[in-house]
């Protein structure tokens, strides 16, 4: 079994498709079906798929499952915009092991994720 996609709720569409665009250095179309307002995350064939979905009874929250975004080389960076973006720093770039860091932030929708990046 694999992971094939992740949703993260969201307030506010307009706002989240701003931040997510740019965290994810790409322009966001936000779409509406059957009234679930989202907008999609274009990633590689083969990767996870990540959306961003403002549907009834689907909050935001900083308490349940942490998804980890691969920064990469960009991850000191990614910090900064998030925080100039109206997202918020919660835990700094820290250790993971000896091989990678991570750091935890909270998105303009209260949501709290995760960077990673291997060092």
């Amino acid at each position: 079994m694999n992971v094939v996609w992740v949703e993260i709720p969201v307030k506010n569409i307009e706002r989240a498709t701003a931040f997510y665009g740019m965290l994810f250095n790409q322009p966001l179309e936000h779409m509406e079906y059957d009234g679930r307002k989202f907008a999609v995350i274009q990633v590689a064939e083969g990767q996870v798929g990540l959306s961003i979905n403002q549907v009834a009874g689907f909050e935001p929250s900083p308490d349940g499952v942490l998804v980890y975004l691969n920064a990469g080389a960009q991850f000191d960076e990614m910090l900064v915009k998030i925080a100039q973006n109206g997202g918020k720093v919660v835990i700094p770039r820290s250790p993971m092991s000896e091989s990678s860091v991570f750091a935890t932030f909270n998105d303009t929708e209260g949501n709290t994720l995760a960077l990673h990046a291997d060092v």
